[in-house]
């Protein structure tokens, strides 16, 4: 059985600088909720990478799925940032790494 992961990139808008505590509080729970229902894999700011903010990798059963849990994104509702979604083939031990 394959498995598959999305990535959700999240790119810093126009007014990304201008994201305030109580927002990033909105951003924290909606990770909170997605760990809490057994969806989030790992997430995290990224470094490096000129006008990307951060990752969020997560479970979902469909792209459709995966892409209505990017537009709840608080950051991407209120217009701090956009997003990029990717699905991801998980390559591991228990598949031979995809070989």
């Amino acid at each position: 059985m394959e498995k598959i992961v999305y990535v959700m990139l999240i790119e810093r808008g126009k007014t990304y600088n201008r994201i305030n505590k109580a927002m990033v509080i909105k951003h924290v729970e909606r990770i909170k909720k997605l760990d809490d229902d057994g969806k989030l894999v790992l997430c995290g700011p990224t470094k490096g990478y000129p006008g990307v903010a951060g990752m969020i990798i997560f479970r979902a059963e469909t792209y459709e799925e995966a892409e209505a849990i990017c537009k709840l994104e608080p950051f991407v509702i209120e217009g701090y940032a956009t997003y990029k979604l990717f699905s991801l083939r998980v390559g591991d031990k228990e598949n031979n790494y995809l070989l």
